[in-house]
């Protein structure tokens, strides 16, 4: 398993389709998980520090573990099948969960832990950016800088 970072949310054009981007920690590869709007915007509004007047899903996630007392110790990209992602949500004593990668990144972000990825997902779905396209990736960091958590909203 590698450790990813979650660079941002972006809309992929022309099909309008929000897509989460995490780079791999201990290499160079990055990984595109296509997602749903809802969960571009709570991954748009934890890395905003966007708080707003009631619980989100996610928050509403976060605050149960907590009042359950136990803890999510990290999130796995498992493996993907058919390109489709799948994901665990890894819990003290043990305990796995199966979820959405878009929904596990948004809690893993509001849980504050860390993200792992498979070989076997990387091998696969992972891209290298040579350095000439490195400017490419400050671009998307500069418009992650510059996106709100509105412009994902349905119809925006």
């Amino acid at each position: 398993m590698h450790p990813l970072r979650v660079v941002g949310v972006r809309v992929e054009l022309p099909a309008n389709q929000p897509v989460v981007l995490l780079r791999e920690e201990d290499g160079v590869r990055y990984l595109p998980i296509w997602i749903g709007a809802v969960e571009a915007s709570a991954i748009a509004f934890q890395q905003q520090g966007v708080h707003t007047a009631r619980p989100l899903t996610h928050d509403l996630m976060r605050d149960m573990i907590k009042a359950l007392g136990v803890r999510l110790e990290a999130v796995h990209i498992t493996e993907m099948r058919e390109d489709i992602y799948y994901a665990e949500l890894r819990f003290s004593g043990g305990i796995a969960v199966s979820a959405r990668p878009s929904d596990a990144i948004a809690l893993a972000l509001r849980c504050e832990v860390e993200i792992l990825g498979s070989d076997a997902v990387l091998d696969v779905a992972g891209i290298e950016i040579p350095d000439e396209q490195e400017d490419e990736v400050e671009r998307f960091r500069e418009f992650l800088d510059n996106i709100s958590p509105e412009d994902f909203a349905a119809g925006g």
